[in-house]
């Protein structure tokens, strides 16, 4: 079995050396598409053996994706975002898999392990964050037009879980979450409001202290530390602003009229 590793990227000048490292030994092909960076993201990726470095203009994570796999030499596809590594242990399971018969109907699932500003998060509804990350790019695409892309899966579809972490380096500091978290907070608002999704007071004010109860007690967030009520701490807040912004987003649509 041969393997295009796909790489989508915007400035990921601190990640993708890392990210590429990883990737030796197990990608046949490393094919990045880039969103018009302005840092040396281009300059370090290709100091890496067997990568080809495109450029597009941002589509939407979605189509950014689906673009990129059209462009790979081979069918099967390791999506892998720069921030993200492959651990010694996934490694050995991918190099198992190079060496079976490709199946299209067979897609591959990793868990993703976090890092957040310096520690593991291993509670808190994050890990084991389970992801599809190997798949047969005639038989599946991604879809979604906002920020929760997913993979269109048919129906008989065998999913393989392999051993071994995909590690994940999501924010170095605070200030980093907290942008993300006002970006996220937007498209996820835009998505819903597109799906007609309403809310209301009552919703805004017990979603969010659901959230931070269900992560940080029922989830044990609380063993992760400081950094786990972090993060149980900034999701219910991005769970606030998710609604926020659909209210507001209603009560445009009911001032036009």
């Amino acid at each position: 079995m041969l393997i295009s590793a796909v790489i989508i990227t915007l400035n990921e000048e601190f990640n993708i050396e890392r990210c590429l490292a990883s990737l030796q030994g197990i990608a046949d092909e490393i094919l990045i598409v880039d969103s018009l960076s302005t840092d040396r993201t281009k300059e370090l990726a290709l100091q890496f053996p067997n990568v080809k470095f495109h450029t597009q203009q941002w589509l939407g994570y979605s189509a950014q994706k689906n673009f990129a796999n059209n462009l790979a030499s081979f069918d099967t596809i390791l999506s892998i975002d720069a921030d993200e590594v492959i651990s010694d242990e996934l490694k050995e399971s991918i190099l198992e898999i190079k060496q079976t018969k490709e199946n299209p109907l067979q897609v591959f699932e990793v868990s993703r392990l976090t890092n957040y500003c310096g520690h593991w998060i291993k509670h808190c509804g994050w890990y084991p964050d389970k992801k599809i990350r190997i798949f047969n790019r005639k038989m599946i695409q991604w879809q979604g037009d906002f920020v929760h892309e997913t993979l269109s899966l048919p129906e008989n579809a065998k999913i393989i879980h392999l051993k071994g972490d995909l590690l994940h380096y999501s924010y170095n500091n605070t200030s980093s979450h907290l942008q993300q978290l006002d970006r996220f907070t937007t498209l996820t608002a835009q998505e819903a409001h597109s799906k007609g999704k309403r809310t209301n007071l009552l919703g805004l004010y017990f979603r969010p202290k659901w959230k931070f109860l269900r992560d940080y007690i029922f989830k044990l967030g609380f063993l992760d530390g400081y950094a786990g009520y972090q993060v149980c701490k900034l999701s219910a807040t991005a769970t606030f602003l998710k609604y926020a912004k659909l209210k507001e987003l209603n009560n445009n649509d009911n001032t036009c009229k």
